[in-house]
């Protein structure tokens, strides 16, 4: 199994976890939310000695795609978002304004990720998971071989994704988590969306909001 590279920290402007997943041998990364902060997550990469070809989205809320336009830029990386999150996308000046949050240019993604996709970091592999409900598009990205999983704002540690936001549906996200995230492993880690990771054995032991059954 190919070692993967990980780090996740939060960045403005509300708290989103934006994590960067490399390729320990061919050093090939790809960067997941980057809600903000630009220069600190190019920064993170160029520590890490790792070359960015992909910015993956787990869904179109401002907070985590702000800073794709300028790692873009540096990078050239391929913007990946699901289809049926292009609306909020294109809705970013709205959705910043109605936080009171500067906007920023963003590119139109380039590539549309499908559910059972699988996708590859060098020689990483990982699967998209489409688990709408917080957000029509959202997607959990799954690394099996490493017991990992990238939920977005679908699942916290004793909480879900909010639902009475634009898109949102809680028949789809309690769907979403009970049939796509709670059939994992149990010892799975997750890297939630905001606030501190938990596990899929936890979550179905104890989350308040969606029962394992």
């Amino acid at each position: 199994m190919t070692p993967v590279i990980r780090k996740t920290f939060a960045v403005p402007p509300l708290g989103c976890n934006c994590t960067i997943l490399g390729d320990a041998v061919t050093k090939q990364a790809v960067v997941v939310d980057p809600g903000g902060a630009p220069e600190r997550i190019l920064h993170e990469c160029a520590q890490l000695g790792l070359t960015v070809t992909h910015i993956l989205h787990t869904h179109a809320h401002f907070d985590h795609f702000l800073a794709a336009g300028d790692i873009k830029k540096a990078t050239g990386a391929v913007i990946c978002l699901h289809r049926d999150d292009l609306e909020l996308w294109k809705n970013v000046d709205v959705q910043c304004r109605l936080f009171g949050v500067p906007s920023a240019p963003v590119p139109l993604p380039e590539y549309w990720l499908t559910d059972e996709e699988k996708l590859r970091i060098g020689q990483v592999s990982l699967i998209a998971l489409h688990t709408p409900g917080h957000t029509p598009g959202s997607v959990s990205f799954h690394l099996p071989d490493d017991k990992l999983v990238l939920a977005g704002d679908t699942l916290f540690r004793g909480s879900i994704g909010r639902t009475d936001l634009w898109g949102g549906d809680f028949d789809a996200i309690e769907q979403s988590i009970r049939e796509r995230l709670y059939t994992l492993d149990e010892a799975t880690a997750v890297v939630t969306g905001h606030g501190p990771e938990t596990e899929i054995g936890l979550e179905k032991e104890s989350n308040q909001f969606v029962r394992a059954s």
